[in-house]
């Protein structure tokens, strides 16, 4: 899973690193500037001493060369035996010298070397004091660079603290909202800038969202008019057929069918409209329903549906088992597991099974790939195979129903035959 950061966070990691580069960039041209500058500037002056020294001997040669800071040798008879006979052969100009005192320390000097007229002179300055100079800037520099990246986190801080502060507004009255149950205006609260911006585009979508809710609402409530007065006159009137004198045991069977249509359908529009206001108000309970009781109504219900298959279908109540929900709801989630099951078998069983706090309908028909088993909760995907047919939402409302009450709703393959299993686990 991909971390994702806050944005606070990410803002003050922006100044720390800002203040950081920014500091480490001025450290190292501060070093460079020096080095390059103090070079050109010792360089130059042992040159211009050694010039000076050789053309001493030169046109004095009765004086000697003298200086406070560097030491100085012309290569003459009464002062060869002063100079290192390393540096015999180095040539005009200024070279780093590396040597060990007698003291065992390391040392680092600059030897200037003029040749001119048969004579060389040496001049050497001991730049050990530079470098000890150099070490100490670059430590001040170091502590600098830490001072200032210290001091651009405590900045990025306070900066990011005061500028996602109406961000943090706005989202503590969105959550207050939330606990409230109704929106209000935002813009109103903050200022006209892009936090203000963000606050009228979100009042313009509250606006539209609430429309768009209460045209939900009406609309429920004027299908679960519409819908349940002509399917109670449905009702009524296929009673009263049922008992009339002369009715034929074909018609009768028939009256039967129309009868438990209506009822499932009554029970389909009650669990949908449960299934709207339940999405946004939170699941209706107190209702106590036996499982067992609503499955095998449902497979009286399905019967019709074997159509003289050769399919024996089987309820199994192992122990009693009762869940907190409206029957409607548990009927809807049934009929369709079991009608599918129905539906999809040639040949063979179907075997409900009640107990353990779920129920499960094994049948054997085609069965499923496993990769393509939760493909099937999904809104408008259909089951292959016999008897595949629908728009590919049962399956889609009993996940959203079982999801509503806790429940876990799954499909899987036999593994000892062909076949499926649809499993509801109550939670």
């Amino acid at each position: 899973m991909q971390s994702r950061r806050k944005l606070r966070f990410r803002l003050v990691l922006s100044f720390a690193l800002f203040g950081f580069g920014l500091s480490a960039l001025f450290a190292v041209a501060s070093l460079y500037v020096r080095a390059k500058v103090e070079d050109q500037l010792v360089n130059a002056s042992l040159q211009n001493d050694v010039d000076q020294a050789v053309d001493n001997a030169i046109y004095h040669p009765d004086q000697d060369f003298h200086s406070e800071l560097i030491e100085g040798w012309v290569k003459s008879d009464r002062t060869l035996y002063k100079m290192p006979l390393a540096w015999q052969n180095l040539g005009s100009g200024v070279h780093d010298i590396y040597e060990t005192d007698t003291k065992g320390r390391a040392r680092h000097y600059k030897l200037a070397v003029r040749r001119k007229d048969g004579i060389i002179g040496f001049t050497r300055y001991d730049i050990s004091r530079e470098d000890l100079g150099k070490r100490q800037l670059i430590t001040a520099l170091i502590a600098v660079v830490v001072m200032f990246s210290l001091l651009s986190l405590a900045i990025g801080l306070w900066l990011s603290r005061k500028v996602l502060k109406p961000v943090t507004q706005l989202a503590q009255r969105i959550r207050d909202f939330r606990k409230a149950g109704k929106a209000e205006p935002l813009s109103q609260h903050f200022a006209d800038d892009e936090v203000g911006e963000l606050a009228r585009a979100l009042d313009d979508y509250s606006a539209r969202l609430t429309a768009m809710v209460e045209r939900d609402r009406e609309f429920n409530s004027d299908v679960s008019h519409e819908l349940r007065t002509p399917l109670a006159v449905i009702a009524s009137t296929t009673e009263l057929l049922q008992g009339s004198p002369d009715l034929t045991p074909k018609l009768a069977e028939r009256l039967k069918r129309i009868e438990r249509a209506s009822r499932q359908a009554t029970e389909l529009i009650e669990a949908l409209l449960l299934l709207s206001r339940a999405e946004r108000r939170g699941p209706t309970r107190g209702e106590t329903t036996e499982v067992a009781k609503v499955a095998a109504d449902v497979i009286e219900s399905q019967r019709p549906q074997v159509r003289g298959k050769p399919i024996e279908i089987e309820l199994a109540a192992r122990e009693p088992l009762s869940v907190n929900a409206p029957a409607s709801v548990l009927s809807v989630a049934l009929t369709n597991l079991i009608g599918n099951a129905i539906k999809y078998t040639l040949e063979g069983t179907v075997r409900v099974e009640v107990g353990a706090g779920r129920i499960e309908v094994i049948d054997t028909g085609p069965g499923i790939k496993p990769e393509d088993a939760e493909k099937l909760f999904q809104r408008g995907v259909r089951g292959e195979g016999a008897g595949g047919s629908g728009a590919g939402l049962g399956l889609a409302i009993v996940r959203r129903l079982c999801e509503l009450y806790g429940w876990q709703v799954a499909m899987r393959p036999r593994s000892d035959a062909n076949g499926a299993i649809a499993s509801i686990v109550f939670g």
